[in-house]
């Protein structure tokens, strides 16, 4: 059991409910359990029998970590952090006119799919996965980054930033057709592999290139459902707003066509 992460998880909810207090704010209640799910989800991945599995070089559970830390956690944490909260978190950061334009550019689309998939590819190069599974803290570093590289990913379509905010809806359809293509790529040249291509050690399986093509596979389909999911959320909600705004404009204006301003 590794207890930082656990004194992490809980240092960050305390600190969200001190932050959420100390506004006076209300917060809607999704929001929270939001935040609450994407906490709970790293110190699952983190601690545990998957932890474990990993641990002992299993490569299918080590990639099942993988996912969790970077389809699952960062985004249920952006969508439960509000408004006011993440913008106090980023005010220091956009104070300065330095840091204000790297958080900018790092948080762009480009940018942010550039850090996704140069840390999806580098980690997953034979040289580097042997340096974090033989490593505590290369292990650490490992994670970390996947977590890190995977907010800035999420960034364009989470975002609960006044300062930074999201793309348009249409935009966000766009962004996340190709959200899903770093790791389908990865996923697919790990599945088709003709060799063991990591150290691997899977005795409940019938070898390691089994568990590896395993683990390729369990990349592989998440990469596709999670993007395609958050895709359909944005279309239905722009479908939404532009229904409302419709609704609120009256006369000729009303069959006005759809707009990217939202």
């Amino acid at each position: 059991m590794h207890l930082e992460v656990v004194i992490g998880a809980a240092a960050l909810a305390g600190a969200y409910a001190a932050a959420w207090r100390a506004a006076g704010e209300r917060v809607r209640p999704a929001r929270v359990l939001a935040f609450a799910a994407g906490l709970a989800a790293l110190v699952g991945a983190l601690n545990g029998p998957l932890h474990e599995l990993a641990e002992r070089l299993v490569f299918s559970a080590h990639m099942t970590q993988h996912l969790i830390l970077t389809l699952i956690v960062p985004p249920l944490v952006l969508v439960g952090t509000p408004p006011f909260m993440m913008d106090g978190l980023l005010r220091p950061l956009l104070a300065r006119a330095a840091s204000r334009r790297v958080t900018v550019v790092l948080t762009r689309p480009l940018p942010a799919l550039a850090a996704w998939s140069i840390a999806l590819v580098v980690w997953h190069l034979p040289g580097p996965y042997a340096a974090a599974t033989g490593s505590h803290a290369v292990h650490f570093a490992e994670h970390a980054v996947f977590v890190g590289a995977a907010t800035l990913a999420w960034w364009p379509v989470a975002s609960p930033s006044r300062e930074l905010p999201a793309l348009p809806y249409a935009a966000q359809i766009l962004y996340m057709f190709v959200f899903g293509i770093p790791m389908t790529i990865v996923a697919a040249m790990i599945t088709g592999a003709e060799h063991v291509l990591y150290p691997i050690a899977a005795p409940s399986l019938s070898g390691p290139l089994a568990d590896q093509r395993l683990g390729g596979v369990l990349m592989w389909v998440p990469a596709a459902i999670v993007p395609l999911v958050a895709l359909t959320t944005a279309f239905f909600r722009w479908a939404a707003a532009e229904s409302d705004d419709l609704q609120e404009t009256p006369g000729p204006d009303r069959r006005r066509p759809l707009t990217l301003s939202k």
